[in-house]
C-alpha cells in the first residue's frame, strides 16, 4: 500500500477556501482512504502546517490514477494560487521501518 501525505499552509483568510479546494480531491476514485485534515497544532516543536491531505492506495498505479483524474487538476487550480508551503511524501508501507533497527 502507498501512502500519499502532503502538508499544506495558508494564510489564515484563506484556510477556508484551501479546505475547499482540497476537498475536492476525495471525490476521485483511486484511494482506498483519503481525507483532508486540518492540524489542531498540539506539537510543542512544529505548528507551521496547517491542513493534511493523508490517502491510501493499493500501489503506485492507483496513485497516478488519482494524480490524472481532472479533479486532482481542479483541485490545483483553485488552492495553488491561494497556499503558501505544500510538502509532500509518499511511501510504500509494506517496506516501511515497524520495529526498532539495530
Amino acid at each position: 500500500m502507498i501512502r500519499h501525505i502532503v502538508f499544506f499552509t495558508a494564510p489564515a483568510e484563506n484556510l477556508d477556501q484551501v479546505r475547499a479546494g482540497l476537498s475536492i480531491l476525495t471525490a476521485i476514485p483511486h484511494a482506498r482512504m483519503l481525507e483532508i485534515g486540518t492540524n489542531v497544532k498540539t506539537d510543542q516543536l512544529g505548528t507551521d502546517v496547517d491542513l493534511v491531505v493523508y490517502g491510501e492506495f493499493d500501489d503506485e498505479a492507483a496513485l497516478a490514477a488519482y494524480k490524472a483524474h481532472p479533479d486532482y487538476q481542479r483541485s490545483i487550480d483553485l488552492v495553488r494560487p491561494i497556499r503558501e508551503m505544500r510538502m509532500a511524501a509518499d511511501y510504500d508501507s509494506g517496506k516501511a521501518v515497524k520495529q526498532p533497527v539495530g
